[in-house]
C-alpha cells in the first residue's frame, strides 16, 4: 500500500491543457529532435545519390527555368545573370515547398503515434521544417558557389536574409498546420498538395522578376505570401538589380500572419479529435 501512496499522482482538470500546451511544446522538445533526425535519415536512407538529391533537383530547376524564361520568353533578368535570379528564388521556394509538402501529410503517416500516447500534436507538422532546413543550406552552399562562378559577389543587403528566413519559416508553418489538420479529416488534400506545390511554382515570381506584373496588380499579386518571401530573398541575395515594393512585402506579412494564426487556432480546435480521425 505504501508503494502506491508515494506514486506521483496526474490531475487533470478543465481546461488544463490549453493552459499547459504552450509549455509542453518545450518539454516534448526532444521528442521534436527525434520527429526531425528521423525524417533527416528516411529522407536519404536507402537512396543511390544520396544528399546529391538536394544539389541536383536545384539545379535541374534552375536550368530549366533558364531554358523557358530566358532563352524562349526572353524575359528580363535586371542586369544579372538568369540562372542567379532563378536560384535565388528558388531558395525559398524549395524550402517551402519541401516543408508544407512534408507537413501536410505529417499527421496521416505519423497516425501509430497520435494513437498511443499524448504530445501536442503541433510538434509533428512543424518537425519536418528541418528536412526542408537542411536542403536549405545545401542550397545556398550551391547558391554561393554560383555566384563566384559568374564573379558577382553578395550585397550588403545578405545581412537580412535572416529575417526573410523567418519570413518563409512562419509561412511554411501556416500552411502547414492548415493542411495537416485539414488531410486527417479530408484524405483529398493528400492529393490536392503535389497540384498546389505545381501551381505555386509558377504563379510565384521565380522565373521572373515580380516588376513586370502591371502596376494595377501588383498589390493583388502579393496576397501570395510567397512573392513577398522571394523578393526579400533577391533583394538581400542580389542588392538593388531588385528593389523590394515596401506595400507587396507588408501585404505578404500580412497574409502570413493570418495564415500563422488562423492555422494555429485551427489546428487546436480540431487536435482533440486526430486519434479518433486518424
Amino acid at each position: 500500500m505504501g508503494d502506491k501512496e508515494d506514486r506521483p499522482r496526474i490531475i487533470i482538470r478543465p481546461g488544463m491543457g490549453s493552459r499547459h500546451y504552450w509549455n509542453d511544446l518545450w518539454r516534448y522538445r526532444e521528442l521534436f529532435y527525434f520527429l526531425a533526425w528521423r525524417d533527416v535519415l528516411v529522407r536519404y536512407k536507402q537512396t543511390a545519390l544520396g544528399v546529391s538529391w538536394s544539389v541536383l533537383r536545384p539545379l535541374v530547376t534552375m536550368l530549366a527555368f533558364t531554358l523557358v524564361f530566358d532563352r524562349l520568353a526572353n524575359l528580363p533578368s535586371n542586369g544579372v545573370p538568369y540562372p542567379l535570379m532563378i536560384f535565388s528564388a528558388l531558395l525559398p521556394w524549395q524550402f517551402f515547398a519541401s516543408s508544407f509538402s512534408e507537413g501536410s501529410n505529417s499527421l496521416v503517416d505519423n497516425a501509430g503515434l497520435l494513437t498511443k500516447t499524448y504530445f501536442p500534436r503541433m510538434i509533428v507538422p512543424t518537425s519536418t521544417l528541418i528536412v526542408a532546413m537542411v536542403d536549405f543550406l545545401i542550397s545556398l552552399v550551391i547558391l554561393f558557389a554560383i555566384m563566384a562562378w559568374y564573379s558577382v559577389g553578395p550585397s550588403a543587403q545578405v545581412l537580412c536574409l535572416p529575417l526573410f528566413l523567418v519570413f518563409a519559416v512562419a509561412t511554411s508553418i501556416g500552411v502547414s498546420l492548415w493542411l495537416s489538420a485539414l488531410n486527417v479529416k479530408y484524405r483529398d488534400f493528400r492529393h490536392a498538395v503535389p497540384f498546389l506545390a505545381q501551381v505555386g511554382l509558377y504563379v510565384s515570381p521565380i522565373g521572373f522578376s515580380s516588376t513586370i506584373v502591371p502596376e494595377g496588380w501588383r498589390l493583388l499579386y502579393y496576397l501570395n505570401p510567397m512573392a513577398g518571401v522571394i523578393d526579400g530573398f533577391r533583394w538581400t541575395i542580389l542588392g538593388n538589380a531588385f528593389p523590394l515594393y515596401m506595400p507587396g512585402i507588408l501585404v505578404s506579412l500580412g497574409i502570413t500572419g493570418m495564415l500563422v494564426f488562423g492555422g494555429t487556432v485551427y489546428f487546436r480546435k480540431v487536435e482533440r479529435f486526430f486519434a479518433d480521425v486518424v
